[in-house]
Protein backbone atom coordinates (compact mmCIF):
# COMPACT_ATOMS: atom_id res chain seq x y z
CA UNK A 1 0.00 0.00 0.00
CA UNK A 2 1.46 3.64 -1.08
CA UNK A 3 1.87 6.13 1.43
CA UNK A 4 2.41 9.99 1.42
CA UNK A 5 4.67 12.17 3.35
CA UNK A 6 4.77 15.89 3.39
CA UNK A 7 7.97 17.24 2.05
CA UNK A 8 7.59 20.91 1.53
CA UNK A 9 5.13 23.57 2.04
CA UNK A 10 4.66 26.99 0.90
CA UNK A 11 2.39 29.64 0.46
CA UNK A 12 1.86 32.54 -2.01
CA UNK A 13 0.16 35.84 -1.22
CA UNK A 14 -1.59 37.34 -4.13
CA UNK A 15 -2.09 41.21 -3.95
CA UNK A 16 -4.33 43.96 -6.06
CA UNK A 17 -1.52 45.99 -7.27
CA UNK A 18 -4.06 48.57 -8.96
CA UNK A 19 -5.81 48.53 -12.62
CA UNK A 20 -4.97 48.44 -15.88
CA UNK A 21 -6.00 50.89 -19.10
CA UNK A 22 -9.02 48.27 -19.90
CA UNK A 23 -9.96 48.44 -16.23
CA UNK A 24 -9.15 45.31 -15.22
CA UNK A 25 -7.14 44.13 -11.66
CA UNK A 26 -3.76 43.69 -12.02
CA UNK A 27 -2.44 41.49 -9.33
CA UNK A 28 0.88 40.15 -8.06
CA UNK A 29 2.50 37.50 -6.17
CA UNK A 30 4.63 36.78 -3.60
CA UNK A 31 5.69 33.49 -2.61
CA UNK A 32 6.86 32.03 0.94
CA UNK A 33 8.98 28.76 0.93
CA UNK A 34 9.42 26.61 3.98
CA UNK A 35 6.33 26.87 5.89
CA UNK A 36 6.27 24.89 9.02
CA UNK A 37 4.56 21.57 7.72
CA UNK A 38 2.55 21.48 11.06
CA UNK A 39 1.17 25.15 10.57
CA UNK A 40 -2.50 25.03 10.35
CA UNK A 41 -4.90 27.16 8.18
CA UNK A 42 -5.42 29.68 10.90
CA UNK A 43 -1.73 30.26 11.50
CA UNK A 44 -0.95 30.54 7.86
CA UNK A 45 -3.75 33.51 7.47
CA UNK A 46 -2.35 35.05 10.31
CA UNK A 47 1.36 34.77 9.02
CA UNK A 48 0.50 36.12 5.97
CA UNK A 49 -1.82 39.04 7.26
CA UNK A 50 1.28 39.76 9.36
CA UNK A 51 3.35 39.69 6.02
CA UNK A 52 0.44 41.83 3.66
CA UNK A 53 1.14 44.70 6.48
CA UNK A 54 4.15 45.52 5.36
CA UNK A 55 3.33 45.87 1.71
CA UNK A 56 1.14 48.68 0.15
CA UNK A 57 -1.26 46.85 -1.86
CA UNK A 58 -4.25 45.20 -0.79
CA UNK A 59 -4.33 41.08 -0.31
CA UNK A 60 -6.21 39.81 -2.37
CA UNK A 61 -6.04 35.89 -1.50
CA UNK A 62 -3.60 33.48 0.23
CA UNK A 63 -2.80 30.07 -0.89
CA UNK A 64 -1.06 27.41 0.39
CA UNK A 65 0.94 24.09 -1.65
CA UNK A 66 1.79 20.80 0.15
CA UNK A 67 4.12 18.88 -1.96
CA UNK A 68 4.17 15.14 -1.18
CA UNK A 69 6.68 12.08 -1.73
CA UNK A 70 4.84 8.92 -2.70
CA UNK A 71 6.08 5.58 -0.79
CA UNK A 72 5.37 2.49 -1.59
Amino acid sequence: MAQSMMKDSSMRLLFEAGMDVNGKTIFKGKIYSNIRKEATASQVQQAAEALASLSGYSLSSVERTDNFDIVL
